[in-house]
């Protein structure tokens, strides 16, 4: 029997580690850290060394959506669907929704399904490679194979695995066990032991196989899983999960709810500079340093300064007499610390979120299925965004109660509904939408539109957005998101 690859591409997660740079509304495997594309396209693009490889599913929050159909269509990688979680719910009910995907199509017995990670760099394809060849035949065999990574250093922030035996390169080892997160002692010590190994996240198996042992150890996750897609909205793109049904599914690690647990499970070492990228000091380690031992990028001036990086998204950046820190600056951010304390990060991004810090959660420039937008300024009583719509594109027909509105067309043409009126605007043209009056702009031009928006009133709210039904539909629309 001949098995094809099925990759299945998880790009969810939320990457605050990576604070101000990732963030829930565009996390870090959708941002170009150490490259001109992002970590999720690297991914994508890896796919095409593989042989005998169909097109990937793709697994993802509903929130990112437009993000992710905007960074495939970019690097022109055709895909079978993308699944969209109305939720976060870890790698275990992701991967199950994709087997249940799978269980659908007319291959599913003979696929073997790929799981990858998107928020990982990968230095070396062909070692990648290799290691996927070796883990086919174990697949088809009935294994489910993981992929383990030799320590370099006592890192506390990764899983390990323990196999039986010592470690023999580029061969299929068997799993003694899965080690958590250890304490610094104990990541010293597995460092000196040649039957430890990082936990990379990345698997393979049949996908019959995958149905069976899910059944076996976490069949409730099964039948929720079953239930989610079965009652989810589809068209030509993406399949839409339902949220009453999908968040019904344990928030739990592939890991936790089947790898741990089965007598299924061998490991094949890969070496080919992986790094999670999970914190700013990982960032450091692969990236490229000058003669002091820096990374930097963007507008960047330094003196005195060693073994540190430093990034600059939008205004110079100048340090002076300083060693071992992290300095990241973007629009509506700014990050100092201490390499030592950058696991620290996501805590205190927590708390900044739970004391109701909007910069946690959202980027100074916000994606939407029609195009994106950029806060320019805000105060009491105005709100100034700088929008773009793609052509063929509309934002929802809504209205607002407290606010009034004021755009003007910087470049393209736009179609406007005020009311009972419809009518077009040019370049350095504008017009003035009431508060209470329903309103909608299309681009009917051939080229991106790009206005200046003011919203003047007194709250800017999501729920101060009332929504209509459109004539349109939602793929000819770019989808009905609106821009508060």
């Amino acid at each position: 029997m001949s098995f094809s690859i099925v990759p299945i591409i998880l790009a969810g997660g939320s990457g605050t580690r990576l604070w101000p740079l990732s963030r829930p509304s565009q996390p870090k495997q959708f941002l170009n850290l150490v490259g001109k594309t992002s970590l999720f396209q690297e991914t994508l693009k890896r796919l095409r060394h593989i042989p005998e490889t169909n097109r990937p599913v793709v697994v993802c929050n509903v929130h990112h959506q437009s993000i992710v159909m905007e960074q495939i269509q970019e690097i022109g990688i055709p895909y079978e669907t993308v699944i969209l979680e109305p939720l976060a719910r870890n790698t275990a009910p992701a991967i199950a929704v994709a087997t249940a995907f799978l269980e659908s199509c007319e291959n599913f017995s003979q696929s073997l399904m790929l799981v990858l990670p998107t928020d990982h760099l990968i230095q070396d394809t062909k070692e990648f490679i290799g290691a996927i060849e070796i883990a086919r035949s174990s697949a088809i065999a009935g294994k489910l194979v993981t992929f383990g990574i030799r320590p370099d250093r006592p890192a506390t922030g990764y899983g390990y695995i323990k196999i039986e035996g010592c470690c023999t390169k580029k061969n299929v080892l068997p799993v003694k066990r899965f080690l958590d997160k250890p304490s610094r002692s104990d990541a010293e010590a597995y460092l000196l032991e040649d039957d430890c190994f990082w936990n990379s996240g990345m698997f393979m198996f049949s996908s019959e196989v995958c149905l069976t042992e899910m059944e076996r150890l976490s069949p409730t996750l099964v039948v929720h899983a079953r239930d989610a897609f079965d009652h989810a909205a589809t068209d030509l793109a993406s399949i839409r999960l339902k949220p009453d049904t999908y968040e019904q599914i344990d928030d739990i690690s592939f890991d936790a709810a089947v790898m741990e647990r089965s007598d299924r499970v061998s490991m094949v070492p890969m070496e080919a500079g992986w790094n999670d990228l999970g914190s700013w000091t990982s960032l450091w380690e692969s990236g490229r340093k000058d003669e002091d031992g820096n990374v930097t990028f963007g507008d960047v001036c330094l003196e005195g300064v060693k073994d540190s990086f430093i990034h600059s998204d939008s205004n110079p950046v100048i340090a002076l007499g300083m060693d071992g820190v992290v300095i990241v600056e973007t629009q509506n951010g700014l990050l100092v610390a201490s390499k030592e304390y950058d696991q620290n990060i996501a805590r205190v991004v927590n708390q900044l979120e739970m004391a109701g810090g909007i910069e946690t959660q959202q980027h100074h420039k916000e994606f939407r299925p029609w195009g994106n937008y950029v806060r320019l300024d805000g105060g009491h009583r105005f709100q100034v965004k700088r929008i773009t719509v793609k052509p063929g594109c509309s934002i929802s027909l809504q209205k607002h109660r407290f606010r009034s509105e004021h755009w003007v067309v910087v470049s393209g043409i736009a179609e406007v509904t005020c009311g009972i009126k419809t009518f077009t605007l040019h370049e350095n043209e504008s017009t003035y939408i009431p508060a209470g009056t329903k309103h909608r702009l299309r681009n009917i031009g051939q080229t991106q539109l790009e206005f200046i928006e003011v919203q003047t009133g007194t709250y800017f709210g999501e729920d101060d957005i009332q929504r209509f039904e459109d004539e349109d539909s939602e793929v000819e629309r770019g989808g009905a998101d609106d821009i508060a």
